[in-house]
């Protein structure tokens, strides 16, 4: 059986789709067919080499998506034929097979334990998690990462608290679903910061109580004239080491926190100023919003379901597999927040 993918051949080049053969399942794997893929930044940072060297070309690549399993390998118990399914980079239960290699033309193409970018893809049983709400396909694409990641930084990272403050800077696909978590505890104030009118206004919508447009203010010295103390909570979804140093500003000092979400390019480095800890600040890391799938999932799935979660401000006009080029271009440039491939189109 043979599939069509967009695989990644050399770094800062376009991606080219590719007819592979797709190997027989190990034991633990799963057979996928992708309905949805998210396309995220961090694959925009692979793409374009702002992740450093890589040893594993040529690849295939997408790492958040939906799709029907039409095969499962010997040992699974997780999934069966037929069930749709959320495909994320996040481990949960199951068997954790790490590789496959399709074959192209006699050339090897390497894939992790999940990829999207593809008609149909060889998942380890441990990236998937089966819906079991009703939900769209479409949604549930961005279960895979967009929503866990922005929404488990501030459930499962911050552990934020009902009335507890909240900044959150950018509001692209990761921030917008913070600020839509911290809606559902209810925190307050929600303050969003972006640079982007399209993107605050998003984040409105979202639940933000107070917005601020970062190309015309300080946004810490905003957040200040909001929160005079500093806020409680700082969610930065923007990747620039700039925005990570003023998420820890603008915390109060004995208890604020800061937590980083967003990927920085390879080599970028931030600078602290060691009385912002001594102040009883604290910067956090998070992997993804320190998500356990298999429990979490059901959750995110279930404030979808219920509309708590309305993910309508992320929904783009679907790249069909073959533009996916362009969807990573219109992502980079902002054209939109979180692009979607729909390989039906």
């Amino acid at each position: 059986m043979k599939t069509t993918a967009a695989v990644l051949v050399e770094l800062n080049t376009p991606l080219e789709l590719a007819e592979l053969e797709i190997p027989a399942l190990k034991a633990g794997q799963v057979l996928v067919e992708i309905a949805f893929s998210g396309v995220c930044r961090t694959q925009l940072l692979e793409c374009r080499g702002h992740r450093g060297e890589d040893p594993y070309l040529p690849h295939c690549l997408g790492h958040e998506g939906s799709g029907i399993v039409r095969e499962v390998g010997t040992d699974v118990a997780k999934c069966k034929s037929g069930d749709q399914v959320i495909l994320s980079w996040m481990k949960g239960f199951g068997h954790d097979v790490p590789r496959t290699v399709y074959n192209w033309n006699g050339r090897g193409v390497n894939a992790g334990g999940v990829t999207s970018f593809a008609r149909h893809v060889v998942v380890s049983e441990n990236r998937i998690v089966v819906i079991r709400r009703p939900i769209e396909l479409r949604d549930a694409a961005f279960l895979g990462c967009a929503v866990p990641t922005g929404a488990g930084a501030v459930f499962n990272t911050a552990a934020v608290r009902p009335g507890q403050s909240l900044a959150v800077f950018g509001t692209g696909g990761i921030g917008l679903f913070s600020v839509m978590a911290a809606a559902s505890i209810p925190a307050t104030p929600i303050i969003a910061i972006d640079v982007n009118q399209d993107r605050l206004e998003a984040a409105r919508k979202s639940g933000a109580t107070h917005l601020i447009d970062a190309s015309a203010t300080d946004s810490v010295a905003a957040i200040r004239m909001i929160c005079p103390e500093g806020v409680d909570f700082a969610i930065e979804a923007t990747g620039r080491p700039s925005v990570m140093q003023q998420s820890l500003a603008a915390v109060r000092c004995r208890g604020g926190v800061a937590v980083v979400v967003g990927n920085a390019r390879h080599g970028e480095r931030i600078e602290i100023d060691p009385a912002e800890l001594n102040q009883g600040k604290r910067l956090l890391g998070t992997w993804g919003g320190d998500n356990q799938p298999d429990r979490d999932f059901p959750h995110y799935e279930e404030l979808v379901a219920r509309g708590t979660m309305n993910l309508q401000p992320l929904m783009s006009e679907a790249y069909p597999l073959s533009q996916v080029n362009q969807a990573l271009d219109d992502l980079e440039c902002g054209r939109v927040v979180r692009p979607i491939i729909d390989m039906n189109l």
